[in-house]
Formats: structure tokens, sequence, C-alpha cells
């Protein structure tokens, strides 16, 4: 009996898939990838759990990456990295002035302020109760006093 498509270009591929998922890869990249249609891709995503498996895990370290970086963005954050500077040396020897120059390397932190755009992004994702453009807001408004604040209104004109 012949094997499957799915036996033969995906399920020894399944470590690969994983890793192309976690590179960022799309359904569709991966399924072209993989020599396969889209609707097969889908198809075997719903029916083989080892190959759902393989692209969740993938997706799950890049998705946390992602978050990770976000979440340092809104914050801000400091950062060292190693600057480069001449030094120029004077040496006088016998009358003879000599200057010599050389590369010499330190360590300089940085600052990166946090970006109020990441920020948004975040609370409107996370808080969206709170933070959501458009906030529904319940008023409960005694008949009674509509009606007589609505009376007033009338006879105020």
């Amino acid at each position: 009996m012949a094997k499957s498509k799915y036996e033969t270009n995906v399920k020894p591929k399944l470590f690969l898939i994983e890793m192309w998922a976690r590179d960022g890869l799309t359904d569709e990249q991966i399924a072209n990838n993989l020599g396969i249609s889209e609707a097969s891709f889908y198809n075997y995503r719903n029916e083989h759990i080892e190959f759902l498996d393989s692209l969740k895990k993938g997706k799950e370290v890049s998705d946390y990456e992602v978050e990770n970086a976000l979440f340092k963005k809104a914050l801000g954050y400091t950062v060292t990295v190693k600057k480069a500077f001449k030094v120029k040396e004077v040496i006088v020897k016998d009358g003879t002035r000599k200057e010599r120059e050389r590369i010499e390397y330190a360590d300089d932190e940085i600052h990166i302020p946090a970006d109020t755009g990441a920020q948004i992004f975040w609370l409107k994702n996370r808080r969206p109760d709170k933070w959501r453009d458009k906030q529904e807001v319940e008023t409960k408004i005694n008949n009674g006093i509509l009606e007589e604040l609505t009376e007033y209104m009338k006879n105020v004109k």
C-alpha cells in the first residue's frame, strides 16, 4: 500500500516544521516548503495531532520572545554597549616627539526610554476593560427624576 503524502512529505519533517514556525514562517510558507497545498496543510493540522503540536510548539517560542520584547520596550531599559574611541599617545624622547594612536574600548550604558505606543498596545490588549478606545458606560436613571428634569427643561424656555 502506498504511503500518504502526509507520511512522505510532512511526518518526517516535524522537527523542521517546528523550526520554521519558530522562525516566523506563515502557514502558507510552511505548506509551500512541504510541497503541499494550503488546504492539505489545514487538513493535516486538523487530522494529525503531532503536526499541530509541532506548529504550536514552534510558534509558542516566538510568541513569548515577542511578548517579552514588547514588555521590555513598553517599560524602557538600559543596555551596555562597547564603544570604540581613539587614544593618542605623545612620547617625547631625546627631543623627538612621536605620536601614535590606538583604539580602546569601554562600556557605555545607554538608556532606551519607554515606548508609549508599546504601552498603549499592551494595555489595550491586556486590560481592554479599562483601556479600549470605546468604553461602555452603564447608566441608571430613575425614571421619576428623568420626567421631572424633562418638565423642568420645557418650562425653562
